[in-house]
């Protein structure tokens, strides 16, 4: 079957306007993202609803993009709309899996655990709520604890609160909480001075009733 040179050059301008509206959607995702990262208080969505009304503005203040059909750009939201859930879906099995992996070698390593108990109306009140729910630290503390009941691992949930502020040899409190940027905790009160992880991972087993002395064997790489 052979398609006359008009309906072939309808059919490329329908094309190139679906072409148009799929980025037009992709634009406006992205952009959505970067507002809700950058202000996570004023957080937006960009759902078929959203999406539609921008199709019909976007119909009428483009005489080119009315002139097509209004059916195959609506379903084409629709398809993006499916498309994206796919995709979150897929991230999610993806960081479940890393999580119970990571989570099953650690305790195959370990006899005890001691991991901070986080919460999520904890998270909420800190600067690092945005990054712990993109590093799906809940799931992951989730599937530790599984790992331990499961292989018969004794894990301690330790409150997460001065963590990062004790002094794991004298208990000292410092004054104020450590930027991210600094990773070697140095006391104030005894002078005592190692890197903040294995400052904290001390911190952490003491109310675990663990040795504090066993954070120094283990090598960052091996969790």
């Amino acid at each position: 079957m052979r398609v006359s040179s008009t309906a072939n050059a309808l059919l490329l301008a329908e094309c190139d306007r679906c072409r148009w509206v799929w980025n037009e959607c992709v634009a406006k995702s992205k952009a959505l993202y970067a507002h809700n990262r950058a202000h996570p208080e004023d957080r937006q969505t960009c759902g078929p609803v959203q999406l539609s009304a921008m199709l019909t503005e976007a119909r009428a203040r483009i005489p080119w993009l009315g002139e097509g059909a209004s059916v195959p750009q609506q379903q084409l939201i629709r398809d993006f709309g499916k498309s994206r859930a796919k995709v979150h879906k897929r991230v999610a099995r993806q960081r479940q899996d890393t999580g119970r992996k990571w989570a099953k070698r650690v305790v195959a390593d370990h006899d005890a655990l001691a991991v901070e108990d986080f919460k999520p109306k904890f998270l909420a009140k800190t600067t690092m709520a945005r990054k712990a729910a993109d590093a799906a630290i809940s799931a992951t503390k989730a599937a530790l604890v599984e790992m331990g009941r499961k292989h018969a691992r004794k894990v301690h949930l330790v409150h997460p609160a001065h963590t990062t502020m004790d002094c794991a040899d004298c208990g000292a409190r410092a004054k104020h909480a450590l930027p991210l940027s600094e990773r070697t905790y140095t006391c104030t009160a005894c002078g005592a001075s190692r890197p903040r992880d294995k400052n904290s991972a001390r911190v952490m087993l003491v109310p675990a009733g663990l040795n504090p002395a066993s954070a120094d064997l283990v090598s960052p790489a091996t969790c």
